[in-house]
């Protein structure tokens, strides 16, 4: 039997505490840090920094292929504002979707906030896939084989309930959204797999 390690990276990124106290003046009083895992050492760090200054409300890990925070999570409450520490806005983006708070960006000492234009550009693409899904015949759903996405059971039971449309099962170790090329008939896609897919408009996660 095969056995997989996970080890996680950790980013080599030195924090640079004068460019912490600036940004400390251009947040809110009550805010949460956010991290992905590579960047933990550093988080910890930036969290003793603004503590000084900042009721921090939650000390969180996100996760790529998970939703851990939404709309009614108890742990945001009294929350203003959440600073996410790591890189990109593959996160940053669906954060700001999910709890409905301001959230900043820290990559690499770059500080911004996520507009409110990224996050309508999100939910365009999310009421498209939504339409797509209602007037489609043939329905795709994928799913995935990995650890902590693996939704089969799921998937199935929505198969079943899908009464009215024409639904496929399709099965992966990895996704690669352009291989439904291959699949012209199906018109709308059901993601039961890692929910930042939503990202693309022929997809509408199972929880939608």
């Amino acid at each position: 039997m095969t056995k997989t390690i996970f080890i996680p990276a950790k980013s080599k990124s030195k924090v640079n505490k004068s460019k912490i106290s600036e940004i400390s003046k251009q947040l809110p009083e009550k805010i949460a840090l956010a991290y992905s895992i590579q960047y933990k050492e550093i988080a910890e760090e930036i969290k003793q920094i603004l503590s000084k200054q900042h009721n921090i409300t939650k000390f969180t890990q996100v996760l790529g292929c998970s939703c851990p925070l939404g709309y009614s999570n108890p742990k945001f409450q009294n929350t203003q504002a959440i600073l996410l520490i790591g890189n990109g806005k593959f996160h940053a983006v669906s954060l700001a979707l999910e709890t409905d708070l301001p959230i900043y960006i820290l990559d690499n000492n770059n500080f911004h906030k996520i507009s409110e234009k990224e996050i309508k550009i999100l939910k365009t693409k999310q009421k498209a896939s939504y339409v797509k899904f209602l007037n489609a015949k043939d329905i795709g759903i994928f799913i995935s084989n990995k650890p902590g996405q693996q939704n089969l059971e799921r998937a199935i039971k929505l198969k079943i309930e899908l009464k009215d449309k024409n639904s496929y099962l399709f099965i992966s170790n990895n996704i690669n959204t352009s291989e439904f090329e291959n699949f012209p008939q199906v018109q709308s896609w059901i993601n039961t797999a890692c929910p930042r897919l939503e990202f693309d408009s022929r997809i509408i996660n199972i929880k939608k």
